[in-house]
């Protein structure tokens, strides 16, 4: 089988270097195949901090050397040796790539893998807000959702849609783990179409990070659930791609932060299914999980809970969304990236 058709797991032998340099400026092997990572998941993986926040805080003091690297005399760096494809937009990794005008985990995870390869790299991200891994994600060996569950939805629909039918219900479960293989494979199948600097090297899948969770954690059922769905998310990632141990990291839900003062039981619960996930046998050493609440902006967290629209001044230099956006911080979401990108490069040493 050619380089280019093959779904073959590589083992990339690679350490994560600390800290965020300037991109590279390296001669691209042409020859080897494309490093092709898959970003998926919901809202936060879309990405909400805003490119006028990231604007701002690139020109001031304090926080100038985190997001230096982005810019070369005054313009965005575009990195020629890392592409990305997030659904209809495609090009050379800037900013931009997460919600329109916003940044995601994109970035600096890009960044990351990119100057630690020679290779081109290239990131396919599906992202869609407002999924579960319950209904929308849910993958084959998953198998069917529990009856109680189906007739629940059932009665909501038909308040809407009095002739939906229970077989409707069923078949929208799994919908965007299907469009999310689709884009994939699609994008896969062709390459020199969405990027004509390709060179007909093939390519090798080199790691998926998954950073999802809200739409689960507010169903009670879907959090009992999510430990079980997610190990068959795993799974069937890796089968349908064709990548037995392809790396596979999981972004923990983080909103909140470490020292968050309001108890949430519910939440505590589902951090420990993410995490648990992680932990079963077969994962060892190809699996792992970001604690993603470490990044949370305290800062920003302080002036949201003083009244963001009282102090919107204040506001628009250090946020930019609702908590459960992490307040739409591009340190939070950089932090993020790059934790991806480290966490993903040690699963492949």
């Amino acid at each position: 089988m050619s380089r280019q058709a093959s779904w073959q797991f590589i083992m990339l032998v690679s350490i994560a270097a600390a800290g965020s340099p300037a991109p590279r400026l390296h001669q691209l092997h042409a020859a080897e195949p494309v490093r092709v990572f898959i970003l998926a998941g919901q809202s936060n993986m879309e990405g909400k901090g805003k490119v006028s926040l990231l604007e701002h805080q690139i020109a001031q003091p304090e926080t100038r050397s985190e997001f230096q690297h982005l810019q070369r005399n005054g313009k965005w760096v575009e990195r020629d040796d890392v592409w990305i494809k997030f659904l209809d937009r495609k090009g050379k990794l800037t900013v931009g790539y997460g919600s329109p005008g916003r940044i995601g985990p994109e970035l600096e995870f890009g960044n990351v893998v990119g100057d630690r390869y020679d290779e081109q790299v290239l990131i396919i991200k599906t992202a869609w807000g407002g999924k579960s891994l319950y209904q929308d994600f849910r993958s084959p060996s998953a198998g069917e959702a529990d009856p109680k569950i189906l007739d629940r939805l059932l009665e909501q629909k038909r308040k809407r849609q009095p002739d939906t039918t229970i077989s409707e219900v069923k078949s929208s479960f799994g919908t965007y783990y299907r469009e999310m293989l689709d884009e994939v494979k699609n994008t896969l199948a062709n390459l020199d179409e969405h990027f004509p600097e390709y060179e007909n090297q093939g390519y090798e899948l080199a790691g998926f990070v998954w950073f999802q969770g809200w739409n689960d954690m507010v169903n009670p059922d879907y959090v009992l659930a999510y430990e079980e769905n997610m190990v068959h998310f795993i799974k069937d990632v890796r089968k349908d791609l064709g990548s037995p141990k392809l790396p596979f990291v999981i972004g923990q839900l983080g909103v909140g932060g470490v020292d968050d003062e309001k108890p949430n039981p519910r939440r505590d619960a589902f951090k420990m299914a993410q995490a648990n996930a992680a932990y079963y046998p077969e994962f060892k050493g190809n699996v792992a999980v970001v604690k993603t609440d470490q990044f949370w902006d305290t800062k920003a967290n302080a002036v949201f809970k003083k009244g963001w629209k009282q102090h919107f001044e204040e506001w628009e230099k250090i946020g930019s969304d609702y908590p459960f956006h992490y307040l739409g911080s591009v340190r939070t979401y950089s932090q993020i990236g790059k934790a991806f990108g480290e966490a993903i490069l040690k699963l492949s040493n």
